[in-house]
């Protein structure tokens, strides 16, 4: 009951660590001893090890998020054209194609 009662507060202290350890957060840095205590429990505690796996996954989904390219301005521009070609034409000018 006491590991379990410890194990608990290791991960709620954990979980609130995480995000600052893996950003590297300079706002909140870690101290040495708690990089090594946090990596000992996430080498051991795999809900805790998931909860950092998903951290890292959605920081790499938002890195490349964040690189996207936007489209091609002329490609806008034509595709916009289109449409207001379709919506301003008389239907019956549709027609006679």
């Amino acid at each position: 009951m006491i590991r379990m009662l410890r194990m608990m507060i290791t991960c709620h202290w954990s979980a609130k660590r995480i995000q600052h350890y893996l950003d590297a957060d300079p706002a909140a840095p870690l101290s040495s001893e708690d990089i090594q205590r946090l990596e000992a429990h996430l080498s051991q505690c795999n809900k805790c090890r998931a909860l950092a796996e998903e951290h890292h996954r959605l920081r790499s989904l938002l890195d490349v998020w964040a690189r996207r390219t936007l489209p091609d301005k002329g490609a806008v521009q034509r595709v916009q054209g289109f449409l207001d070609d379709l919506t301003v034409r008389d239907p019956g000018d549709l027609e006679d194609r």
